[in-house]
């Protein structure tokens, strides 16, 4: 891929902005044309398959329907770090490949509590799995059959939200994060950073105010496209849309090419003090 292009990608992804991919779509196999169903998610709302451990959670299928689950998101995975190889170079082996994700559930109508719906705007983190300060990257593909578009909110800078929403926000409690992590609540323990970026995903969410502000705007992602964004910097939220894949990847800010755009710098900057 031209050098040129490799650098103008790191610049809009560091900047806060979604890489949008028309001609990129990932395509199914026969094989996996009936997981396109809305038998395969069971209860959950998604599918989760951690590649490093071989753990799939999120359906009840067995037999050559789960075959076919597990060779999918392998695939989408590998094909995922092959597009950042191509297109990212720079971040290299830093570049760390966590879950992938298969939605095949409506994201529009769920009778869920405002915390878990991704209909309102926020910036991701995990409750169990902290980052501890690295970077959430995500590959998006819209593998829709009938041809329904995954339609997005997106808010403004990551800055103008944390500057919004601090002066609400508070300490962590001394020896909360050992104690979640010696009980098994956190694979890790929290930094004062995850615990941050938790209560600001949640102030985002349950801020009637935020949610209609005047800044956002609304993005549709057609079937047999990609993405790729930051979603801890970026204020997104999933309006509508069935049968989305998504990939996750995790990188030190010390990988990035400006530090400065990080949310932990930012975080950092605005409250004085060192959160990792």
């Amino acid at each position: 891929m031209p050098a040129d292009i490799q650098q103008q990608a790191v610049t809009e992804l560091e900047g806060g902005n979604v890489l949008f991919f028309p001609g990129l779509g990932f395509t199914l196999r026969d094989t996996e044309q009936d997981l396109l169903s809305s038998a395969t998610p069971g209860s959950s709302k998604n599918i989760s398959w951690d590649g490093a451990r071989g753990r799939l959670r999120g359906s009840d299928l067995d037999g050559p329907l789960r075959e076919a689950l597990l060779a999918m998101m392998a695939r989408y995975a590998a094909s995922s770090r092959a597009l950042l190889r191509a297109l990212l170079p720079d971040y290299g082996p830093a570049l760390l490949p966590a879950r992938t994700s298969f939605r095949p559930v409506e994201a529009a109508g769920r009778s869920i509590s405002w915390r878990k719906d991704d209909t309102r705007l926020h910036v991701d983190s995990f409750p169990s799995s902290p980052v501890q300060g690295r970077r959430i990257l995500r590959v998006f593909s819209n593998i829709n059959p009938v041809g329904l578009a995954r339609s997005w909110r997106l808010g403004g800078s990551f800055e103008a939200v944390a500057q919004r929403f601090l002066p609400s926000l508070t300490r962590p409690v001394w020896g909360s994060a050992r104690l979640l992590h010696w009980c098994s609540i956190t694979r890790g323990e929290r930094t004062p950073y995850d615990h941050y970026m938790l209560q600001l995903h949640d102030r985002m969410k349950a801020d009637g105010a935020y949610q209609s502000a005047p800044d956002i705007i609304g993005c549709d992602f057609p079937p047999n496209t990609s993405w790729m964004v930051f979603t801890d910097q970026v204020p997104h939220a999933a309006r509508q849309g069935q049968y989305l894949l998504e990939q996750t990847f995790l990188l030190p800010v010390a990988a990035q090419r400006d530090r400065s755009r990080a949310p932990l710098s930012v975080l950092e900057g605005l409250l004085g003090r060192v959160l990792v």
